[in-house]
């Protein structure tokens, strides 16, 4: 791969990364934020999405959702373990996409592709390509330590 295509992806990367991480920081940092509102909103899967909501089960839920965006943020900016938190970041970008969709259509602003689709598409990118490798923590592991010993770890850690 090229500098320039290299050079793309690292500011795709610190962009998502500072995305993700203002979204994280922002609940995390306000006492009054919770998930419950959307989760009981939920139109698609809501059995799943309001057992999430329930008093007994939100605390978990709003602290997976608070640290998993900010430690996804800081991952991407970092370039620590890309592989690992794009996918896991897929995952957290599927849960806010499903409970919205009524039909085909997620919400009043989008036909099929919202901007959670637009995410998961870059971070799947980010999974495939390997990104963290480019001017991150992952690229310097490899530099100076070689590929991982144990390759069955290192295909998730990436």
């Amino acid at each position: 791969m090229n500098t320039q295509t290299r050079a793309s992806f690292l500011f795709l990367r610190l962009a998502m990364g500072f995305l993700f991480l203002y979204a994280g920081l922002s609940k995390v940092t306000n006492p009054d934020w919770s998930a419950a509102g959307f989760l009981n909103g939920a139109k698609t899967l809501a059995p799943l999405f309001h057992w999430f909501a329930l008093p007994s089960n939100i605390g978990w839920v709003n602290a997976l959702n608070e640290w998993g965006l900010t430690l996804l943020g800081a991952s991407l900016i970092f370039g620590i373990c890309v592989r690992l938190s794009s996918k896991l970041g897929i995952v957290l970008m599927l849960l806010y996409y499903i409970p919205g969709l009524d039909g085909l259509y997620p919400n009043t602003h989008a036909f099929v592709v919202d901007e959670h689709i637009i995410y998961i598409a870059v971070l799947a990118l980010f999974a495939s390509f390997r990104v963290g490798r480019f001017w991150g923590f992952d690229g310097w592991w490899v530099e100076r330590l070689g590929e991982p010993v144990a390759p069955a770890w290192y295909r998730i850690l990436g």
